[in-house]
């Protein structure tokens, strides 16, 4: 029998590529090379990634998993190496071990223990095989795998480019790549939805849950035997993205399999631009809608633009107003939005400048402010360090839009305010001053901002008296000198003098309560 000392045998080894995967079994069903199963029958389903020859006593360091090794034994001079040596081959994650000795002509029962106690399966070459025909006959059927599974890689890059250019969706690209390579498929967004594919093996929230948290992309969830790939990572923010989840484990792949892997999710990225409707019709309309309600537009005008989004201008609904602080962008905050609110019938969404504004129409007792909270939650720990402020305003009729739009805003100013990594207000945790002035056109209400703070504003500009913070303050405290002097760390004749100073500058009365609710309204416009 021949064999080489030590020599790892692999069809892409001078390029460095991974071929693809055969398993052991496969080695019982080569009639050529007549190996028999001395032990490890509930191990046959290992895959084999190469092939060493070796009759060193530690090869540890030519071994980096799954191989099939090779011996003719010559490194074993007691019984006690055996356990030697499979346990350095235990240790490295080989598949299998072959032997013979064709010396003695048998295999030492204690190598069999040995691989029995370690559970590596152990095969029996025939005398008359030479180990040289082993590795040409494995290595062979590893490169003709490899050489099917290149053509059929490249074939179905066809067909799924074809498909999707048509307009076929991603449900026939999964279905293809489950048909024709046994590899099962999700699309899947940050939120748990499932974009495409039948129901995963997993929880969709856990698989969510394992994208978001991942320390880095693509991910192997061990659990569940599931590769996680993210489909635009380098272009869009991780909670703003989709992703693939594949079956198997990315580890055990070929080169090929990772490249169709690739080639897929650069497919669903161009299903998810597709799909996006900032340049289409309905989403320029979209946008037009959202700036007439904003704008405080007649009624007349903003009926029809409910009708022309799909929404039925009869209903009731409500306004959410986002913003973020942090590294998400707005069109990344707009498809956060979207994803979070009640997908029937869709939500209006649209940016204005680096806030997103939604319509959204509601059923009766449709709690949206919770729903919001609770999707925006599960994204939380892909957020890093950005932070999301949502305002929810109350339920409203079509003539009503524009107060909504106010009091959302003025509810995601406050939750901006609260510093949380997400932060939803609702309506009803504002103030009734709040709901009045929401109702208020802008005109009227920065002509009265201006009227009252602007002296104080251009006075202490000039003189750096602090004038604004010391009304502020002096409000807050309803009127105490005392408790104002100590919260100012001023003297109380110093307080006494600056109110002087802004009733002297705005012509207003501080003792007077019309006067101080007037400040007081004007402080929370500012």
């Amino acid at each position: 029998m021949l064999c080489s000392n030590n020599r790892r045998y692999s069809p892409d080894e001078n390029r460095g590529l991974p071929f693809a995967p055969m398993r052991l079994r496969s080695l019982l069903a080569m009639p050529e090379l007549h190996l028999a199963l001395v032990t490890g029958d509930d191990e046959l389903d290992r895959v084999i990634r190469w092939v060493v020859t070796t009759d060193l006593l530690d090869p540890s360091r030519y071994l980096s998993g799954r191989e099939l090794v090779l011996t003719g034994i010559m490194w074993r001079t007691e019984p006690a190496d055996s356990e030697v040596f499979v346990r350095t081959l235990a240790r490295a994650g080989v598949s299998a071990l072959a032997a013979w000795d064709a010396v003695k002509g048998t295999i030492p029962d204690d190598l069999v223990e040995a691989c029995a106690r370690h559970r590596i399966p152990l095969f029996r070459v025939p005398e008359d095989v030479a180990f040289a025909t082993v590795t040409e006959q494995v290595v062979r059927r590893l490169s003709g795998a490899r050489a099917a599974d290149l053509t059929a890689v490249l074939d179905r890059h066809r067909r799924l480019v074809a498909g999707v250019t048509e307009g076929a969706g991603l449900g026939p690209v999964l279905e293809l790549v489950d048909r024709d390579l046994g590899m099962r498929c999700w699309v899947l967004t940050p939120t748990g939805r499932v974009v495409a594919g039948p129901t995963p093996p997993a929880a969709p929230e856990d698989l969510a849950r394992a994208f978001l948290t991942a320390p880095r992309l693509p991910h192997r969830l061990a659990p569940a035997e599931l590769s996680l790939f993210p489909v635009a990572p380098d272009t869009t923010a991780r909670v703003a993205d989709w992703f693939v989840a594949c079956a198997g484990d990315l580890a055990e792949w070929p080169a090929e399999r990772r490249a169709l892997v690739s080639e897929l999710t650069a497919i669903v990225a161009l299903e998810r631009a597709r799909l996006d409707d900032r340049l289409s019709v309905p989403g320029r309309l979209t946008q037009e809608l959202v700036r007439l309600v904003v704008s405080g537009a007649a009624a007349d005008e903003v009926v029809p633009r409910l009708e022309l989004t799909g929404l039925n201008a009869s209903a009731r609904f409500t306004v959410v107003s986002a913003t973020s602080s942090g590294r998400l962008r707005p069109g990344e905050l707009r498809t956060v939005l979207r994803e979070v609110l009640p997908r029937t019938p869709g939500p209006v969404v649209s940016l204005l400048d680096d806030e997103a504004v939604a319509v959204v129409q509601v059923e009766a007792g449709h709690d949206v402010a919770g729903e919001v909270h609770r999707a925006l939650l599960s994204l939380a720990p892909g957020l890093g360090g950005d932070r999301l402020a949502v305002g929810v305003s109350d339920v409203v009729t079509a003539g009503e839009l524009r107060g909504a739009v106010e009091e959302a805003r003025y509810a995601r100013r406050l939750s901006a305010g609260r510093g949380d990594a997400v932060s939803v207000v609702r309506h009803d945790e504002l103030a009734t001053h709040v709901l009045l002035l929401a109702s208020v056109p802008d005109d009227v209400r920065h002509m009265f901002k201006v009227r009252l703070l602007d002296p104080l504003r251009t006075y202490d500009e000039e003189h750096r008296a602090d004038l604004v913070l010391t009304l502020e303050t002096f409000l807050q405290h309803s009127g105490s000198w005392t408790r104002c002097a100590e919260r100012l760390h001023l003297h109380v004749n110093s307080v006494r003098y600056r109110i002087q100073r802004i009733e002297e500058l705005t012509g207003r009365d501080l003792s007077r309560l019309e006067d101080r609710v007037d400040f007081f309204l004007a402080l929370r416009l500012a």
